[in-house]
Parts: C-alpha cells; structure tokens; sequence
C-alpha cells in the first residue's frame, strides 16, 4: 500500500463558533497546552530579510524551536517565502500561522521543506 504524506498545509485561522481568549505564551518545546495558541494580532515586519545561508538538509527541530513565538520568515525548498508565527515544533514538522499578505492563517510545514529561516 503507497501512503502518500503532504508536506505543508494551509487554511485560514477563521473558525466558526465561539473563540476563546488567548492564553500566556508557552515556553518554547514541549507539547500543546489546552488553551488554543490564536494567530498574533499584529501584521509582521514590513521588510523581507536576507536570506541566511541555506542548508543541505532538514532543518533541525531544536534551532527552530528558538523561534517559537516569535516574528520568523521561512524559505521552503519549492521557492515560496514567507513571514510565519511558529506556534509548535515537532520531531519533523511546525506548526503556526503563516502571512498571507493581509491576515495570519494557520499552517503546518515538514522540516525536510524548510531550506533556511531566521527569527526576530
């Protein structure tokens, strides 16, 4: 039987129902408390930074745990970049809100599609 895995997956941080209200920010690793992390209320930095240099392999879950919860702009392997809200690291994958431009919607990325990122 051939499982086929997506890589990375989109959809907007607007749900239906009532929204609780956002919980104190957790400390970087461990796993989801059960207040659900909400998207940042403010846009990102206005500005794209230089790309650091890229690396050959997938990136390490730990060095982009030192990114959670804070402003990160991601480069993936299919050329796409973007700003992103890393709100939980994985042993192969993060999860967060990415920047669409005009609103934060949620998205989730294998490691192994991440070539370099860089946190403020």
């Amino acid at each position: 039987m051939d499982i086929n895995y997506m890589d990375f997956y989109s959809y907007p941080a607007r749900f239906p129902g009532p929204q609780l209200p956002a919980g104190p920010p957790r400390p970087p690793g461990g796993l989801p408390t059960s207040n659900p992390q909400q998207a940042p209320t403010s846009p990102p930095p206005a500005f794209i930074p230089a790309q650091q240099t890229a690396t050959p392999f997938a990136v390490d879950p730990g060095a982009i745990s030192l990114c959670l919860f804070r402003n990160t702009f991601i480069w993936l392997r299919n050329g796409s970049s973007f700003w992103y809200f890393p709100i939980f690291v994985g042993p192969r994958s993060v999860a967060g809100f990415r920047w669409n431009g005009r609103f934060w919607t949620i998205f989730g990325v294998d490691t192994r599609q991440i070539v370099s990122f860089t946190c403020f």
